[in-house]
């Protein structure tokens, strides 16, 4: 016993060294083998039963001192061994052997996943599935109101077929509390709280926070080989981190297993500096992960797996409110202009999609017409006739659909905003561009965002969080930066929204040339001569979202985004910070989709105003 404790008391060692004695050592009824690990809260020990079964044996670095310690020891360990969970290890015995506590698991063929890693690490598909298990164990005894406090490599248990458990949960809880009491009343003294305790509850959310982090941590070392600051121990990482330390945990750009961008994201997430931008569950974490992992096991339609059923039960989107009244108009336009009709549809959203959907898919399953995909609402009602409208009107789920007042008003607002890029891409158009097909493709650049904002509302507004500015790090400092819009998707969803919209359109049966037009140009890239029809709609829609997203930062900042927006984008589309701000103002108001061209607006710099490029004739239409 005296072998242990002096081991308990030396300084960290690195997981899976042996421990050597010429003579065998013992812990209680047990033989110790060899030290798997330890860190500043926990050690592991292969041992042997008396019956010769290898056994893992847990116990805390710290040993109690008073009876009181060890009896809020016993029950939390306790309360944590009840729980069953298959990514979590059953307890086999839970004790104290010469005033130190103790926990037994089975091992049963399995290995600490710090064993298992070699130094080349684990591929990226390996090593999500790993993570997702681990995380979805750690999920579940959080929610129980546990926490394991010491998220270790060697804590961690993988079987040959990679199925993973969590071993000692809440076995490091003493040093836990210890940290804890001297951080909230600067002394390291046992005082009793009651689980509702208001400091309590703090204590078991902050823990659970730092176990995810733990995590992030460690597959550093599983995605690379090599331990995040050199370091094996993950609390003694997370101590160097912010806010304790200086230090920064990424992934390299450089190693010797390739690491997908999403998964990098997902991962530099999950220890970045600003606490802010950090996973605050293991639940978020896994739910990325899972989706990452969805979308690559399908890259032709993987991130609809993200929405399984329910863009059969409630659509792609729900109808805009006063759908029904919509739907009998329908029935008295029977007789009306298909034009006309088309207009109409157009003002509902998720209508004009589920005409898109119906006529694509009818084009892909009987050859109804030739000549590739469908983008024009009028084209889809010649073909599929009104009653294909009507019916479909009276199918769409009715507004809100499944959300709740807060998240529909955001779905509002992001159609609404979507609505606007589209008229402003039709007063950027160059001349001779349909102004249906403009409309439709613009919206379309959208559709992703949408479909998130419906369906994930929850995680539509965790990207925005991660979108937005922090707060500077220390006074006279500037605002931490918010991700990208991708970056922030890929650490939410494990897939781009953009990528979801691309999925979905696919299902609809559009073609990969017309899903190309739907995808923003990237702000990173310049802008270069479109070739062709389809990449001119794209440069205009990209144009028309760049421009409105400049438009609405704060007001200091809005002149010198236009200017960007001009410099990128003037010498394809011919205009200048007055005309970009003209169309801007004029977006505003409802599209003009008559047939004439209307008289051009104010001359600036000696040229007529793209604004007056409202709408095309019938000889100068392209699509």
């Amino acid at each position: 016993m005296g072998a242990i404790m002096a081991e308990s008391r030396s300084l960290p060692a690195t997981a899976g060294q042996t421990a050597r004695s010429p003579a065998p050592r013992w812990f209680g009824q047990r033989q110790l083998l060899r030290l798997l690990g330890k860190s500043e809260r926990t050690m592991a020990w292969l041992v042997a039963a008396r019956g010769g079964d290898e056994q893992m044996l847990v116990l805390p670095r710290l040993q109690p001192a008073s009876a009181s310690e060890r009896q809020a020891w016993a029950d939390e360990v306790r309360q944590a061994a009840r729980l069953q969970h298959p990514n979590l290890a059953p307890v086999l015995e839970i004790g104290l052997q010469d005033g130190w506590p103790f926990a037994i698991h089975a091992l049963e063929g399995r290995a600490t996943l710090a064993d298992r890693l070699g130094r080349q690490g684990l591929p990226a598909g390996d090593a999500a599935l790993l993570a997702i298990q681990a995380l979805q164990g750690l999920a579940y005894a959080h929610e129980a109101g546990v926490a394991h406090h010491d998220v270790q490599s060697h804590l961690l248990l993988v079987d040959d077929d990679g199925c993973l458990q969590i071993a000692g949960v809440a076995i490091g809880c003493l040093v836990a509390a210890a940290r804890s009491r001297e951080a909230d009343q600067g002394s390291s003294r046992y005082t009793p709280l009651s689980p509702t305790d208001p400091l309590s509850l703090r204590r078991t959310r902050a823990a659970a926070e730092r176990d995810v982090l733990a995590l992030g941590v460690i597959w550093h070392r599983v995605l690379t080989g090599q331990s995040a600051l050199d370091e094996t121990d993950a609390g003694l990482v997370i101590e160097r981190m912010p806010p304790q330390g200086r230090e920064v945990v990424r992934l390299p750009w450089a190693g010797t297993q390739p690491i997908p961008e999403a998964l990098r994201t997902i991962f530099n997430r999950a220890t970045d500096r600003q606490e802010r931008q950090r996973y605050r569950s293991a639940r978020t974490l896994a739910r990325a992960l899972d989706g990452w992992w969805q979308s690559e096991q399908n890259a032709s339609g993987g991130p609809l797996g993200l929405l399984g059923d329910r863009l059969r039960h409630a659509g792609v989107l729900p109808a805009a409110p006063g759908n029904a009244e919509r739907a009998l108009q329908v029935v008295a336009m029977d007789r009306k202009r298909t034009h006309d009709l088309a207009e109409f549809i157009l003002e509902d959203l998720a209508l004009a999609f589920e005409m898109l959907r119906l006529v694509n898919a009818a084009i892909g399953r009987s050859a109804l017409a030739s000549g590739g995909a469908v983008l024009t609402v009028r084209r889809a009602i010649a073909m599929l006739g009104v009653e294909a409208v009507r019916s479909a009107s009276q199918g769409l789920r009715r507004w809100p659909g499944p959300l709740d007042e807060p998240a529909a008003a955001e779905l509002a607002l992001l159609i609404n905003r979507s609505k606007r890029a589209a008229r402003l891409a039709l007063l950027l158009r160059p001349a001779g561009y349909d102004a249906e097909v403009t409309y439709l493709v613009t919206l379309m650049h959208n559709l992703g965002r949408l479909v998130v904002q419906y369906h994930f509302a929850d995680d539509a507004q965790q990207i925005r969080r991660l979108m937005q500015s922090g707060a500077p790090a220390r006074e006279g400092e500037p605002e931490e930066p918010g991700m990208s819009e991708e970056a922030a998707s890929h650490a939410v969803l494990g897939v781009d929204s953009e990528a979801i919209g691309l999925a979905v359109a696919r299902q609809w049966g559009l073609d990969e040339g017309v899903l190309a037009m739907t995808r923003r140009l990237r702000l990173e890239t310049p802008v270069r001569t479109p070739e062709g029809d389809a990449a001119m709609l794209r440069t205009v829609a990209s144009c028309a979202h760049e421009a409105l997203d400049a438009s609405q930062l704060p007001a200091a900042k809005v002149t010198a985004a236009l200017q960007r927006v001009v410099q990128r984008y003037s010498r394809i589309l011919e205009f200048t910070l007055r005309d970009l701000q003209d169309a801007i103002k004029a977006s505003a108001q409802p599209p003009a989709w008559g047939h004439t061209q209307p008289a051009p607006l104010e001359r600036d710099s000696g040229r007529d105003s793209v604004v007056g490029a409202f709408a095309s004739t019938g000889a100068q239409t392209r699509f």
